[in-house]
This record gives structure tokens, sequence and C-alpha cells, in this order.
């Protein structure tokens, strides 16, 4: 295979902050970039040379995309296999509809997970109240469920948690999440949540980085941070599950594993997303190459980036709420902590939950770096 040049033209599937963000660093490369995406007003629409408006399961956009593209790459899981399939006649999709087909659908892929012998929590496929409800049961009420497709930062998700005031039978909760497919999860007893990105190019090349340590609230990624401050051994497995991990799914691109450390030390692996993901917007600063630049370089067939970690560094997310209020969010105060920066994705409408933005920070340990980054979302 032969490396696709800067000069030459990136298809993104996707226009959100993730496609913003790659488009970026493509150009910095010297590529010219182009997207797709339903909203007409996305946050890429604003750095790329043209922006196709069109739904996801558009195939004849996707094919003009493809065809005025010399790679095509994504920046959501969310896409049918049959638009994948329509770019991939015009130019190279990387990743390939194939690791799409396992990874979009969360029954299918901790199915795929459990049978190539990754470490998975337990957990059961629902397909009716009836087993909505023998699942509840079977984890005695502490379980979280999720809709198989679709469904990211908390929505189409459920923590049902024993003895809580408004417990959901199995009816109700199979009706609160659309009466469709779903994966319902025991509660784990976790040390940390981690994840690692693994980087590789269609000649084999791959690297991988430091594992990243994240925190959730209300099953929204609120921080994190990199590098993860874990044991050596527990660095080491989670790298080494995901270099076998984007080798087993013959990943061309990107691929970021989510991982549980559970209390006894088990690792195991939670979510897969082949594309930039929210946690590791820190690498931009922690990193000698950051995602986005890795993601360009990886579907290009170029020489891969150095991961290494120059500095510590951790991310903020900043949600929609921090416009709802009286005031304007004070940017001016936040800037003013040593080491932040402010990194907004110009998104039009701020609603509760939607990500608009987050902080960036460096700091001579990570636990610094997480400290500026939510005293800066403080001071807003």
């Amino acid at each position: 295979m032969s490396a696709i040049l800067p000069g030459a033209t990136i298809g993104i599937l996707g226009g959100g902050q993730l496609g913003r963000m790659t488009a970026m660093a493509a150009r910095s490369l010297g590529y010219r970039v182009q997207v797709l995406d339903p909203d007409p007003s996305c946050p890429a629409r604003f750095v790329v040379d043209s922006c196709f408006s069109a739904s996801w399961d558009d195939a004849h956009s996707a094919a003009d995309l493809a065809r005025g593209s010399d790679v095509v790459t994504l920046e959501i899981e969310q896409i049918p296999i049959s638009t994948m399939e329509a770019a991939a006649h015009h130019a190279p999709v990387r990743p390939s509809p194939h690791v799409l087909e396992v990874v979009q659908d969360r029954v299918r892929q901790k199915k795929w997970l459990a049978a190539n012998g990754f470490p998975v929590g337990e957990f059961r496929e629902v397909c009716s109240a009836q087993e909505m409800a023998v699942a509840i049961a079977t984890f005695e009420s502490d379980c979280f469920i999720k809709s198989a497709r679709g469904g990211y930062d908390g929505r189409g998700q459920l923590r049902i948690r024993p003895n809580a005031k408004e417990s959901l039978s199995g009816d109700s909760a199979w009706k609160a999440l659309g009466e469709r497919p779903c994966v319902a999860e025991k509660a784990l007893a976790l040390e940390a949540e981690v994840s690692v990105l693994v980087a590789r190019r269609p000649s084999g090349e791959s690297v991988s980085y430091d594992p990243a340590l994240n925190h959730h609230e209300n099953q929204i990624l609120a921080w994190s941070a990199i590098p993860a401050e874990l044991p050596e051994s527990v660095k080491k497995l989670a790298q080494d599950l995901g270099r076998q991990l984007v080798e087993q799914l013959d990943v061309m691109g990107l691929l970021v594993i989510e991982m549980f450390l559970l209390e006894d030390g088990k690792l195991l692996v939670n979510e897969l997303a082949p594309r930039p993901h929210n946690t590791y917007h820190a690498s931009e600063r922690a990193c000698v190459t950051s995602q986005f630049e890795q993601c360009v370089r990886a579907v290009c067939d170029l020489p891969l980036g150095d991961p290494g970690v120059i500095r510590p560094a951790a991310i903020v997310n900043l949600l929609g709420d921090v416009w709802l209020g009286t005031d304007p969010p004070a940017f001016d105060r936040a800037l003013a902590v040593p080491g932040v920066r402010l990194h907004l994705y110009e998104k039009s409408i701020p609603r509760p939950g939607r990500k608009m933005g987050h902080f960036s920070a460096v700091g001579e340990t990570a636990k610094e770096a997480i400290e500026r980054v939510l005293r800066a979302k403080a001071s807003l």
C-alpha cells in the first residue's frame, strides 16, 4: 500500500467536534478535507473545504463524498453499513465496514469480545419486557441497561439500583428505552475507569498510548487525564489488550478501548470506539502526537507519530448547562488559571448535557492538571 500524501483530500463521515478537530489536524499537515453530516451547521463546517449536508443513510451522498476523496474515515459509529459500502466503492474507507459492523451494536460487540476471549463483565441480551425483568432480577437490581444501538453521553441508558426510591420494573425499563434491543450489564466494584488508544496503519505498524484515567458523572465523561497513575503491570496489560484488539478486528485508523479496573485488580473491556475519542482530548497537550494527527497519519498510511507523554495533562468537558445560567460563562476568569486553554466547538445551540467544548491544562502531575481544569470550570 502506498501512502496518501499531504495535498490529497480526506473525507470524514461526521462533522461533529471530533470531525472538526481531526480536520484541523489534517489541514495543519496540508490535506484538504470534506465532511458529511446531517446538520448543515455542524462544528466541522467552519474548518473544512466542503460539507455535504445529508442523513447518515444517504448512500448517494456518501458516494459523492468518496468520489472527491483519496481516503474516507469517520468520527461516529452510527453510520449504516450500506453508507460505508457505498463510499468504499470509490475510495479506501478506514476503518472498514466490518469493524463498524462489530462495534456499532453493543450486544454484537459484547458477544464478539466474549467469543474472542477478551475479558468482559457479566451481561445479558434483552429483546423484550420479560427478558428485561429476568436480567434485572439476575443482577439483583444493580445494573446498567443500554440500548444496543445509538445512545451516548448517558442517552439511551438506565441505571438500576437496589432499594432505589423509584425502582423500575422490567416493563417500565423496556418502555423507557423505546422497546428496542438492549444489553444489561452487571454493576461492578470499580477501582478506576481507564481507556487505551491504539493506532494502526494499513501497512501494519501500530503504536499504543499511555492509558487515560476517566471520571464519569451521570454516564457522561466529566474529566480525563493522561497518563493514568496506575501500576506498571496494569498499564502493560491494558496496552497489550489494546494491541490484541486492533489486530483481531483488523482496524486501520484508531481504536479506543474503554476499560474497567476492578477493586480486585482485574481489567475488563467495556466498550470499543474506532475513532478519535473524548478521553484522549488531553493528548493534544500531553503527547508528542495528538490523537487527531495520529488519526490522519494512520488512515493515510503515513509513519505513525510518537505517542509518548511530554507532560501530564487533563481535560474537563463543558456541557450546554454552563451557558444556560443568567450570566454568560466567565471564560476570562477560567483562563487566568495557570496552564489552562479553552477549546470551543462552535455549536450554535447549548442544551443540557450537550458537549460544547472543554478546558485542557498541563501540570507537573496528572493530579495537578486535573485540579487546574476543575478550578477553571468552577470559576465559570
